[in-house]
């Protein structure tokens, strides 16, 4: 006889939620600020909470999820790399990390490439490759931009131009100083005889998504050529073809008809799809600096990471995904910039490139707030600053989706309207 089972009723279903949340407050540090949702699992664009509510996903963990959820053939690829060989140490040879620097290599420019497990640990790398070109001169200083975001390790927060981010943690890592992004002359006032790089990310992330313009870059370019400065990007949230290009500042840069090439970059998020993964690349006649001994990594560029990342470039050049990317983002930003004209006492402004979004509302209105907002209408984004959410969806976000996000995020902004 088959045992028929009770129906999940909604009780149960909130006592599961509150026992997760239970599990977690008792048993982990609470260093995240985390969202009143249990998540359980995702297919494509789509989560599902333990209570079964679905939540078109725009957020891909953060700029992570470069396929979306469960995608299946990362999962074969995981599968299949498991069984072979999941971990040995870089003292050996594996042909898969070798395969894939050439891939970063051959998009970016002739160069070495070195894997990690994170965007914090590739910065990492990018600020021991800047000590090790300065030392012999007496140049350590690292010149970033305010607003900036760089990392949580103890170097990556005196980098970050952000005051929030190193309450604490005083006395900061010296060598680090911060000046106005997009201010040329404020880089060039910051160098002094001890500035060894400039780091920048060509578009910021975290505060908001603002994007460098053309002339900025090609200026800090020159500014590294003429004071013997290595130029470094960071790209960790806007890398891996989220703009369009493979690199942000590729994709800024598309129609100058310029071949700048930056001495060293710092990638992370999607080069994994969720797969914890980082890397950095170094222009080749600086590929040396960082000689045996000098720098390593326990867990970087595994056999079973490189399969992963193989396999998202591969399904991102076979379905176009950097097209996808700029299409289905100028749909997002077309749209959303004709709401924020319906209701400029809402929205302040739109922008974004590519499928790098943000949506920066008046100060009266929170952006953690009107993430959970969101999320009681079944979307996931990301808050950014006070006042600024963020969409960093997958790349492979069909139009049909993108224009369900664009009803819930403009049913919310009539609805504030209406309140105001």
């Amino acid at each position: 006889m088959k045992e028929v089972l009770p129906a999940t009723t909604p009780a149960m279903m909130k006592n599961e939620t509150k026992r997760i949340r239970e599990l977690f407050e008792k048993n982990v540090v609470p260093s995240y600020a985390r969202f009143d949702l249990v998540l359980e699992r995702g297919e494509g664009n789509y989560v599902w909470d333990v209570d079964e509510k679905r939540y078109l996903d725009l957020a891909a963990g953060i700029a992570v999820c470069s396929l979306g959820h469960a995608h299946p053939e990362l999962t074969k690829a995981l599968t299949e790399q498991s069984q072979k060989l999941t971990h040995v140490s870089n003292l050996y040879y594996n042909e898969l990390q070798g395969r894939l620097a050439k891939r970063i290599v051959e998009l970016i420019a002739p160069g070495r490439v070195f894997f990690c497990n994170s965007g914090a640990e590739a910065n990492e790398g990018l600020f021991k490759l800047a000590r090790k070109f300065g030392r012999d001169v007496g140049r350590y200083e690292i010149i970033t931009t305010f607003e900036s975001f760089h990392g949580r390790t103890l170097a990556g927060i005196a980098a970050t131009g952000q005051e929030k981010v190193k309450k604490g943690f005083e006395p900061a890592v010296v060598g680090f100083k911060h000046v106005p992004f997009k201010d040329l002359e404020a880089m060039r006032g910051a160098i002094t005889p001890q500035t060894a790089a400039i780091l920048v990310e060509p578009v910021q992330g975290e505060s908001g998504i603002t994007i460098a313009s053309p002339e900025y870059l090609i200026g800090l370019r020159c500014l590294c050529d003429e004071h013997n400065l290595l130029l470094l990007f960071d790209e960790v949230q806007a890398g891996h073809f989220r703009t369009g290009k493979f690199q942000s500042w590729q994709r800024i840069l598309e129609n100058e008809h310029v071949d700048l090439v930056p001495d060293a970059v710092s990638m992370a998020k999607s080069l994994g799809g969720g797969f914890p993964m980082g890397a950095f690349w170094v222009r080749e006649n600086f590929a040396n600096i960082l000689s045996p001994g000098t720098h390593a990594s326990t867990f970087g560029g595994t056999p079973l990471a490189c399969a992963v990342a193989l396999k998202i470039f591969e399904v991102i050049e076979r379905e176009n995904l950097a097209k996808n990317a700029r299409g289905t983002g100028d749909l997002l930003l077309r749209e959303l910039q004709t709401i924020q004209q319906r209701f400029p006492k809402v929205v302040k402004v739109v922008r974004g490139l590519g499928l790098m979004i943000g949506i920066e509302f008046r100060p009266q209105f929170k952006a953690a707030d009107l993430v959970k907002e969101l999320h009681r209408r079944n979307v996931l984004t990301v808050p950014a600053g006070n006042s600024v959410i963020r969409l960093l969806p997958a790349l492979n976000l069909r139009t049909s989706e993108a224009e369900e996000g664009l009803r819930a995020i403009e049913k919310l902004i009539v609805d504030l309207a209406e309140k105001a």
